[in-house]
């Protein structure tokens, strides 16, 4: 029965059900296997989002999983035109599928496959399909990725990394290009915080979405450091921020990288695209030991994120993702991992039955 056992080091337990990552890396001659469908899922669940607001739906058939968005999640003043929403659930997308490459499962993903379903994202057709190296360092790669907004160390990125997370990203056609954190780009930054700051319902939104305890959505306090000036780039305000920075680090010798994530189209096929090589980012960073943090402040003021996009593309392309990378500090603290819902309130079989 069991065709691969491979393990990622985690063990989750989620409301309703108890969910072995450890990972079971085990397949089933039958997809339909609950433990399968919840095992990928758990690792897809473990994606970024935007303010943590996790904004997806996953409905399960006998041979495939369909991507829903969960507009109820949808965060007016973040997100007005739901752009971050698509490329969050980009980003639980390609978590999904390099979870269920793991488990013997390969994905063909068809994209909006509905057309008077505009909420269903994508329907994953599964076919059998030994995982390989790269699907295995991947998968091991969820659950250890953080969104880690502290400075980081001085050791350079080196090319070869950043090339690599460029060729993976391509292959999902978008561009990554890596841009000097220079005067022109520090101003578009203050001026999209400062825009932020003059909205107050924005503030008041970002705030009941962040500092939170026990709570299973949003950003909590823990994750969060206070703002330092000399920061590469300013973050955001978030609620109470409690997160020690090391002190053998600080925000001068921080010698992170920041990329950005440019598609040719601004329509939702591109944000979902653009959401998958953000993930392929991520993992691809996580899996060589590197450091992520997901920046998209400046592309949620239309004039800074048509500015950016002249600035870093020449007009070309459409900026829809920055994420900074480096090296952590060796004394950091272990970043503890970002709250998740059940996935009791976001895994539904497709003939509308819960799993139970």
């Amino acid at each position: 029965m069991c065709l691969w056992c491979e393990t990622v080091r985690r063990r989750t337990v989620e409301s309703g059900f108890r969910v072995d990552c450890e990972l079971v890396l085990m397949s089933n001659n039958n997809f339909s296997d609950d433990d399968t469908v919840l095992a990928a899922l758990a690792l897809a669940a473990r994606a970024p989002s935007v303010h943590n607001s996790q904004p997806w739906r996953f409905c399960v058939g006998p041979h495939s999983i369909h991507l829903h968005a969960d507009t109820s999640r949808l965060l007016p003043y973040t997100d007005p035109d739901g752009r971050d929403l698509i490329v969050s659930c980009g980003v639980a997308l390609h978590h999904c599928t390099v979870a269920l490459a793991a488990l013997g499962w390969r994905a063909h993903v068809h994209r909006f496959p509905d057309p008077a379903r505009p909420g269903q994202l994508a329907a994953l057709e599964l076919h059998r399909g030994p995982p390989d190296a790269v699907d295995i360092a991947m998968a091991a790669a969820i659950p250890r990725r953080r969104t880690d907004r502290r400075p980081y160390s001085s050791w350079p990125v080196e090319l070869g990394d950043i090339a690599l997370i460029g060729a993976r990203a391509a292959r999902l056609g978008v561009v990554v290009r890596r841009c000097e954190i220079d005067s022109q780009l520090r101003s578009l930054f203050a001026d999209a915080a400062w825009s932020r700051v003059a909205d107050d319902r924005y503030l008041a939104e970002l705030a009941s979405w962040s500092g939170r305890y026990a709570a299973t959505s949003g950003v909590p306090a823990r994750n969060t450091p206070a703002p330092e000036r000399a920061a590469p780039l300013p973050g955001r305000l978030f609620a109470g921020p409690a997160l020690a920075r090391s002190a053998q680090t600080s925000a001068a010798d921080d010698n992170g990288v920041l990329v950005v994530l440019g598609t040719l189209g601004d329509d939702d096929v591109a944000r979902l695209r653009a959401g998958e090589a953000t993930s392929a980012a991520l993992l691809t960073a996580t899996s060589r030991g590197l450091a992520t943090c997901l920046v998209s402040e400046v592309l949620e003021v239309p004039e800074t994120r048509m500015a950016l996009r002249e600035t870093v593309f020449d007009h070309t392309h459409i900026p829809q993702m920055l994420v900074r990378i480096g090296w952590p500090s060796v004394n950091a603290d272990p970043l503890p991992a970002t709250p998740r819902r059940p996935l009791t309130e976001m895994v539904s079989r497709l003939d509308g039955a819960r799993f139970s």
